[in-house]
């Protein structure tokens, strides 16, 4: 006979009893806040997040689903201290309890300045606060983008200040400057802004937004929001919080201004100050042009130069003294020549007795010539007949008579080797009097001639041909 229980308590399964602790565990800690250190924080691919919150003495396993990481305002980091709020539950697989968590914060300032810190020698090894990446802002820029909340008092000063110093186009992006979607909001709006083509693209950018604690100041601390001002093409002024107040987009904007309205008066100049410079500018450029004249003036005065009319009298006498003498000389001139061409004595005689020497002269220079002129053609002719023969000893018909021919294919080209020749069902064979068709052969016998027709004589006849 089997033993009788001791006592009359049911018996649970595991099932049973893990259920039941999950059930006691869920209503009595329904809603826990717990603080404590991040220890071995994997984020799945799922986007779900699983972590340990410890301290020296335990370790309480946690558990954020996706969409409580994405309203996250931090990065979850191992050994940053954190506050979680959620509820207790368990897994019966392992026989373990969990914290599901739904919220969680950096404990206090002194962690998140400690995270600010080690992001910053993060970016700052990475060469992001460079100087020698930033850029200039345009003197007087014709449109500028503007990216913070719509309806704080930060556009109304900037708006304002643009407007008392040198009115241009504002253009403003709406975002969020505080909560969890602010990060991604801001980084939206410096890149759409660099996206943007033609005359609505801004020349510079300012992102804005008034003080705050250093977790409303937060989402100017994320490195999506740091490469975004760093990648920006167009120069960008970060005013974030008060003077006193400093975040990672300062470091890497290309100008930082204490207060939004420090940017307005960063991004333009003041119309009324140009407008005086440019006024005393004129004013000092007439009073040097009006100095430097008179000086010219001076010492051209001081020079001494005498007048026009004594620099003339001496030309003008020289050019009476020549049209005082150009008659007399015209005269003298006219008589040498009368004078030199009486000397020639020309008559008609004398011209005939010119004309005959130079026929007889003429005469002679063609007797020697003709001599001269044969003798000339002979040389000539026997210099070609020296060519010609030259000529015909050296072309390819006096070769070709010497025993010589050339070879080539149907289309003309030369046959220049036996393997060539090989490959030919016909070839063309040049010899000194004239061409004949041959065909290619191998071995040392020739191809038999081919069989002559019988004559029609014999045909007539009737004779019978040979037998073999």
């Amino acid at each position: 006979m089997p033993d009788s229980p001791s006592t009359n308590q049911p018996e649970l399964s595991v099932s049973e009893l893990a259920a039941s602790l999950k059930r006691t565990i869920e209503t009595n800690y329904d809603h826990v806040t717990v603080r404590g250190e991040l220890g071995r924080v994997t984020i799945a691919k799922s986007g779900h997040m699983y972590a340990d919150l410890k301290d020296d003495k335990a370790v309480l396993n946690t558990i954020m689903w996706r969409g409580q990481v994405d309203r996250l305002t931090f990065r979850p980091e191992e050994g940053l201290e954190v506050v979680a709020t959620g509820r207790l539950s368990t897994y019966e697989g392992r026989s373990s309890y969990q914290l599901i968590a739904t919220t969680m914060r950096p404990a206090g300032a002194g962690a998140l300045m400690q995270l600010l810190e080690e992001r910053k020698k993060k970016l700052a090894a990475e060469g992001l606060f460079d100087a020698k990446h930033k850029k200039p802002i345009p003197y007087m820029p014709r449109t500028i983008g503007v990216i913070t909340s719509p309806t704080g008092a930060v556009i109304r000063d900037i708006l304002h200040r643009i407007r008392d110093r040198f009115p241009v186009r504002v253009i403003v992006w709406p975002a969020l400057v505080q909560g969890d979607q602010a990060a991604a909001q801001v980084t939206a709006g410096i890149r759409g802004f660099n996206a943007m083509t033609g005359a609505d693209r801004p020349d510079v950018l300012i992102v804005a937004r008034g003080g705050g604690s250093i977790e409303d100041l937060w989402p100017f601390n994320e490195e999506i929001v740091v490469r975004a001002a760093f990648e920006s093409e167009i120069p960008l002024i970060s005013a974030v919080g008060h003077e006193t107040d400093t975040t990672l987009i300062d470091y890497v904007s290309d100008r930082r201004a204490p207060t939004p309205t420090g940017a307005a008066e960063i991004a333009v100049p003041v119309r009324t100050e140009l407008m005086l410079s440019v006024g005393e500018s004129g004013q000092r450029l007439k009073r040097a042009l009006t100095r430097s004249l008179s000086r010219a003036r001076d010492k051209l005065g001081s020079a001494r130069l005498p007048r026009p009319e004594s620099l003339l009298q001496s030309k003008r006498q020289r050019l009476d003294y020549a049209a005082a003498s150009l008659p007399k000389a015209a005269l003298a001139l006219t008589q040498r020549a009368r004078l030199k061409l009486s000397r020639l004595q020309l008559s008609p005689a004398t011209l005939r007795t010119e004309i005959r020497a130079q026929r007889q002269r003429l005469r002679d220079s063609a007797v020697r010539a003709r001599p001269a002129l044969m003798r000339l053609i002979d040389q000539k002719k026997a210099a070609l007949t020296a060519e010609g023969k030259l000529l015909e000893t050296l072309s390819y018909q006096a070769t070709l008579k010497r025993g010589y021919v050339i070879v080539r294919d149907t289309s003309g080209q030369i046959v220049r080797n036996s393997g060539q020749a090989r490959t030919l069902e016909v070839m063309r064979v040049t010899f000194a009097d004239g061409d004949v068709t041959a065909a290619p052969f191998e071995g040392d016998t020739p191809p038999p001639a081919p069989e002559k027709p019988r004559s029609a004589a014999r045909a007539k006849k009737g004779e019978q041909g040979d037998l073999f």
